[in-house]
């Protein structure tokens, strides 16, 4: 992991980069506005969602960045509210829409929610036989959502999107993805920036010359994680994105594990019912 664009290789042979821009609750011109600055800075992975209603604009900065289509990997994600066979099916078209794009890079089921997420998958296995996806996947799936998937499926999903960081790090769960080859991915990797004031981390980031942030992320990517911050400033996009030109010690990535203390600042998926 030495440049922006290094890449993790999915469970069906699709290149993901281990890096990218995550855009939740980013609308308007300024998730237009942090879209074209990262992908001047050489983000090729942007992030969005069909709750995040910014996919019009992400699709706009990405079609007048004049990056070629097949260097970008762009996912987005299915909300609850359109969960089922069908309507996923046109939450897809929706999404391909608004985006500009014909292919999705990556489609993911946002949340397990009740009782409809397997009736979904369905329809993501159609829409990636179809290839009309390269790959699909699921967000915030515990393991027995993810058990559950296995019992009906033939295809394991590429990705497991989840809250993660120093302060959560999920290890049964991170355990159990890499048993199964599916790729575990964060987002809040900086804990909406709740681990600033933190001294080990401080601490680090002295001896290295870098950021607290800088210092969360490459714990991350030590950790075979990909990494999603959102930031729409655009010298945070920056600071974000430098990250490759160190490399943590292993006593300093554990130490950095240890401050682990199951502290979720998301919603707990097996709540979120609807």
């Amino acid at each position: 992991m030495k440049h922006i664009t290094d890449s993790t290789v999915l469970n069906n042979g699709v290149h993901m980069p281990w890096f990218g821009l995550g855009t939740f609750k980013a609308e308007g011109a300024e998730v237009a506005n942090a879209v074209t600055t990262a992908l001047e800075l050489g983000y090729r992975s942007i992030d969005t969602a069909a709750v995040y209603g910014n996919e019009e604009e992400v699709g706009q900065s990405i079609a007048s960045s004049g990056v070629a289509r097949d260097s970008l990997f762009v996912t987005t994600k299915v909300w609850n509210s359109d969960q089922g066979y069908d309507t996923t099916l046109k939450a897809f078209d929706t999404s391909c829409k608004k985006l500009g794009l014909d292919i999705i890079d990556l489609y993911l089921i946002h949340w397990p929610g009740k009782d409809k997420y397997k009736d979904t998958w369905r329809a993501l296995e159609r829409l990636y036989e179809e290839g009309r996806v390269r790959a699909i996947g699921v967000s915030n799936f515990q393991i027995h959502h993810l058990e559950e998937l296995r019992k009906d499926s033939g295809i394991v999903p590429a990705v497991n999107q989840v809250e993660l960081h120093p302060r959560f790090i999920q290890k049964e769960l991170h355990d159990y993805c890499v048993q199964h080859q599916i790729q575990i991915e964060a987002w809040a990797p900086l804990m909406k920036g709740r681990l600033q004031d933190n001294e080990l981390l401080q601490d680090i980031a002295g001896k290295h010359g870098k950021t607290v942030p800088q210092v969360i992320l490459r714990w991350g990517l030590q950790n075979r994680i990909v990494i999603i911050p959102k930031s729409v400033t655009p010298s945070r996009i920056r600071e974000n994105s430098e990250i490759f030109d160190f490399e943590l010690s292993a006593e300093e990535v554990s130490s950095i594990s240890a401050l682990d203390a199951g502290e979720r600042i998301g919603t707990d998926p097996d709540k979120l019912m609807f």
